[in-house]
């Protein structure tokens, strides 16, 4: 099914509300197609390495197959995938680089945490000895300021890496490494921006999540008691069972997710660089 734009160009830089849906509509029309190949990807976790390599592989598929739809060129998925995986190792490493740079992070952020506590402890040991409750309280306050900012630093950090995959999908001459550094690059001065996005998104997908976790609670009550016998083959069907569900349902999910990464990289480099106006020399 081809996606139908409706009453705009794609050609054109988006606002926050055309953005989502503009990726809820390449959702829609391609839904078969795209939760056939995250079904797809999340069987290949199964196998480790090089499973994990196509799971991140066959998801950043379904970006440049979106971003492909949005700039007029459709793209069969045999030719995506060829160029997806011709970089295969590269999503792996890519997200193992991701992973090493999360847990520096983390690690930062505790020793800092851990330091400040200790600050803290002995400034209020020392202060409070004088019997004070405003100490106790105005270090509270700071207590609070300081995890409210922490949280907004690691939002912030998170989204200046929202792009990672995609770049590394759709342009030339990117390898793990630059694919980092083109994420970075594109979503400076955007963050906010794409924090917006994600959470209408997030919303868009509630529904999905709640129907999973009612059936989930579903299949909780109904198998407990048949727990308790020890049964293996109740044991085996209710954990098939939980996996379908769960594959199932992030299948729909990722998709979405996948789909709107797609516009707002269009979105972002429509604004930076023209994208529009290169394609429509491209054409001409």
């Amino acid at each position: 099914m081809s996606f139908n734009q409706g009453s705009y160009s794609p050609l054109q830089t988006l606002s926050i509300g055309n953005v989502v849906s503009t990726g809820f509509l390449l959702y829609r029309s391609h839904l078969k197609k795209y939760f056939l190949l995250a079904l797809k990807a999340y069987m290949w976790l199964f196998i480790p390495i090089y499973g994990w390599a196509k799971f991140f592989a066959l998801t950043a598929l379904i970006s440049r197959l979106a971003f492909a739809d949005l700039v007029n060129q459709p793209e069969s998925i045999a030719s995506g995938q060829r160029f997806v995986n011709s970089r295969l190792w590269q999503y792996l490493i890519t997200m193992l680089l991701m992973f090493l740079l999360g847990m520096g992070i983390g690690i930062g952020i505790i020793v800092l945490f851990l330091i400040l506590s200790i600050l803290s402890a002995l400034l209020v040991g020392g202060i409070g000895q004088q019997g004070n409750p405003t100490t106790y309280i105005i270090f509270g306050l700071i207590a609070i300021v300081f995890m409210i900012l922490m949280m907004v630093a690691i939002l912030w950090l998170m989204t200046r890496f929202y792009l990672v995959e995609v770049p590394l999908s759709i342009e030339d001459n990117l390898n793990s490494t630059s694919t980092i550094s083109r994420s970075w690059e594109l979503t400076q001065g955007y963050v906010w921006r794409i924090l917006l996005i994600s959470l209408v998104g997030f919303l868009i997908t509630i529904p999905i999540q709640i129907f999973a976790q009612i059936i989930s609670f579903i299949l909780q009550g109904v198998f407990a008691p048949l727990l308790r016998q020890n049964s293996i083959i109740f044991g085996v069907l209710f954990f098939v069972l939980t996996i379908i569900l769960s594959f199932g349902s992030g299948a729909l999910i990722l998709p979405f997710w996948q789909t709107l990464k797609a516009v707002v990289y269009y979105d972002i480099r429509s604004r930076k660089e023209g994208l529009d106006l290169k394609l429509r020399d491209h054409e001409i």
